[in-house]
């Protein structure tokens, strides 16, 4: 019987490529071959283009004009289980397979060929001379630590040309060597003694254990309080799965998060593991891909779209502070890194523990259902305690104008400074201040390409519009009215809440830590190494300071505007709320010292606010299900977000309405159209965005409905479409 897994020279192949074409295109397999799943080059009119030999070739034309593989390349080929998962989350998301496949090959230089290249790194000689453009090249290398770039990439990465690198490297400034390609990552010993384990801590690694020997599909919902050592019980499953000669993935939802949990890590296995995400070089990433499907790499951990790259074997995928919103990919192909990682398993008989301390619902409720199963640990790890939650009732305490930290929690904050503990505060508000506003007018500083007020970012000096990124300097007089003098700040920010804090403590030494204010993911990984050592007396910070950082100084958290989260009609308001608060209450007290949460509230009474300082969560998502469930919301029901835009306001109602009337496929699965309307931010970029909301039953074909649904109308040239299954934000 022939080997269908191997195509003769000469024989008809379907080749996938990265071009948007919408289909497989036939050719001719090269002289001596190629495998199914072979990355080859091949001509699409005058250029040569990535593609995957996804089949045997469709024929029915002349046989004569079909072109042959120009080459296939020295990399392992995509293997059955990564092919069927690319497939099947097409079909979810209901994003063509070209796209698919750009996003299973996102690393620069694939092509290449094998052998030694050049490459450049921090050199032992300082510059005779310093000028602008060395000193850029030199921040580079200093910001990447030893990390090794092509020339390339240095050049492009300082924004020099290739002469200042060659200039640096004859003084001595930056070393060129020749090296290797891609080679293979230090083995891993799964063997070393790791931290000595709690009873319930080593009870849920050996049940995560049983589950990696086992060798079968499966999924687990690891919940633990924050600080109850969830990552060292992981760790153990890692551990496993390498003794068992496969691979694992650690997806983590923020960058900043990589540096601790990398030290963690090689201090259990005694070297370091493959990291993926956007602060890792355009050469590391790669070797990394490279190494993933070759087998020689054991353990990556990366940001969500490590998902996609091509392992030989992957036996465990573990998805940390699974409950985070960043896993979602809210632009180009629109899938949930959480789910999919539940999919990818599914393909390749591998383990997943979905790790949180506060779980979404659509877990919490899977694990309810018995899909999932549920581990459990209740308590700190050592001699750490929970902290005490209590709320603080902004209407009866005397706030001065322009202020935002409470007479009760400054008292702390001072009380816990003489003690030589960490403080901090929180509020989910990037920049200085929300809204500028003109007294003389009224007039409020809006983006001139989005519906959206553009945001005060006084440490920058610049107005900033956080849908579009379009910035300008702060204008002297109002735009409207042309009066110097009287724009005025509305509402506070990070920043103008740093400058409240200089003036009341102006001892303290203060570290505001958002996503603004760092030129790299590598100077903020730096500043959060600092703090945790003890170098700063008052955090002040964004969401970005809840999401798994350790600071043992830190006794105190105060939140300055608990009800923020709670505003507005998104469906999962109240979940979101419920979790920032008890994940960023959950960085105090994480040492031998107790802590305290206090949360600033005008509402202290709300459902929502009562259930955080109760600590009673399983009756809260009790509660927050039975609403969903009456309501035919996820994770009861489907829901699926339509996204119009065009630069014509016309021209994107007109369809939308148009959509809308042709809504037969829909109804035949019982399904219902909202809309169109306006979206929440109406105008980002200069294109006008309307939106439709749909909303089925659990379980019936919604994504055929919809490709039905959408493929009766030709979309304008001049408008997008995007469809969005479980959308997480409706902006």
């Amino acid at each position: 019987m022939a080997d269908l897994s191997f195509f003769d020279g000469g024989a008809l192949v379907s080749v996938l490529t990265t071009e948007p074409l919408g289909r497989a295109l036939d050719y001719r397999a090269p002289e001596g071959g190629c495998f199914l799943g072979a990355f080859v080059e091949v001509p699409l009119g005058p250029r040569r283009v990535l593609g995957v030999v996804w089949g045997a070739g469709e024929g029915g034309y002349d046989l004569a004009k079909v072109r042959p593989v120009t080459r296939v390349l020295d990399a392992a080929p995509m293997s059955e289980a990564m092919r069927a998962f690319l497939v099947r989350v097409a079909d979810y998301t209901l994003t063509p397979m070209p796209a698919m496949l750009r996003l299973a090959t996102r690393a620069p230089g694939l092509a290449d060929p094998p052998g030694p290249r050049r490459v450049y790194r921090k050199g032992w000689a300082e510059p005779d001379r310093m000028t602008e453009a060395r000193g850029r090249v030199l921040d580079v290398l200093d910001e990447y630590g030893g990390a090794a770039f092509t020339l390339g990439e240095l050049a492009g990465l300082a924004g020099v040309s290739s002469g200042v690198v060659k200039g640096l490297v004859k003084q001595g400034a930056v070393a060129e060597e020749e090296a290797p390609r891609d080679l293979p990552y230090p083995s891993l010993d799964p063997d070393l003694q790791g931290k000595a384990l709690a009873d319930d801590q080593a009870a849920a690694a050996g049940r995560l254990c049983a589950g990696i020997r086992a060798g079968r599909y499966g999924t687990t919902l690891l919940k633990g309080v924050t600080g109850s050592g969830k990552t060292e019980v992981y760790l153990e499953a890692v551990a496993e799965c390498l003794r068992a000669g496969r691979q694992a993935l650690v997806l983590l939802p923020e960058i900043a998060l990589t540096a601790e949990f990398l030290t963690r890590v090689e201090a259990r296995f005694g070297a370091m593991p493959g990291e993926w995400h956007s602060g890792v070089t355009q050469t590391e990433r790669r070797r990394l891909w490279r190494m993933a499907g070759e087998g020689g790499v054991g353990l990556v951990v990366g940001a969500r779209s490590a998902l996609f790259l091509p392992f030989r074997d992957l036996g465990l995928i573990v998805v940390d502070e699974e409950h985070d919103t960043s896993y979602k990919q809210e632009d180009g192909v629109l899938y949930n890194a959480r789910d999919m990682a539940v999919l990818r398993a599914s393909f390749c008989d591998a383990q997943v523990v979905l790790a949180s301390a506060t779980p979404c619902l659509e877990t919490w409720a899977n694990a309810e259902a018995g899909k999932y199963a549920r581990i459990d640990l209740t308590s700190r790890f050592g001699v750490a305690e929970m902290p005490e939650l209590m709320a603080v009732d902004m209407r009866a305490e005397a706030l001065e104008p322009n202020r935002w930290i409470g007479p009760t929690l400054v008292r702390a904050v001072t009380a816990r400074i003489a003690a030589g503990e960490q403080a901090l505060l929180f509020l989910n508000r990037r920049g200085y201040a929300p809204v500028t506003i003109c007294r003389a007018c009224g007039h409020q500083i809006g983006c001139e390409h989005c519906d959206a007020r553009m945001v005060e970012h006084r440490f920058l000096k610049r107005l900033v519009c956080h849908q579009c990124g379009e910035t300008k300097p702060m204008p002297a007089a109002c735009p409207s009215c042309g009066v110097e003098g009287r724009l005025a700040p509305v509402g506070p920010g990070v920043e103008r809440l740093a400058e409240e804090v200089a003036e009341r403590f102006p001892e303290a030494r203060v570290a505001v830590l958002s996503s603004d204010l760092f030129g790299s993911a590598r100077a903020l990984k730096e500043k959060i190494a600092e703090i945790a050592g003890g170098g700063a007396d008052i955090i002040i910070g964004t969401q970005l300071v809840a999401k798994g950082h350790n600071f043992p100084l830190l006794t105190l958290i105060g939140v300055i505007d608990a009800d923020l989260g709670l505003q507005g009609s998104d469906l999962r308001a109240a979940e979101r709320t419920f979790q920032l608060m008890r994940q960023v209450s959950g960085r105090a007290g994480r040492g031998a010292r107790p802590g305290v949460a206090m949360l600033q509230t005008c509402q202290p009474d709300h459902a929502v606010i009562r259930a955080i300082l109760s600590g009673d969560e399983e009756a809260f998502w009790q509660a927050e299900a039975g609403e969903r469930q009456a309501a035919g919301m996820p994770p009861y029901g489907r829901l699926a977000g339509i996204v119009l835009s065009s630069p014509d306001v016309q021209t994107v109602f007109d369809f939308g309405a148009e959509l809308a009337r042709r809504d037969a496929p829909l109804r035949r699965i019982g399904a219902q159209v909202f809309g169109p309307a306006p979206a929440p931010v109406a105008r980002v970029r200069g294109r006008h965005r309307v939106r439709l909301l749909v909303k089925a039953a659990k379980g019936v074909a919604l994504q055929a409905a919809l490709a039905e649904w959408v493929g009766q109308l030709r979309v304008p040239n001049n408008l997008r479409l995007a469809i969005d299954i479980d959308p997480q934000s409706f902006y």
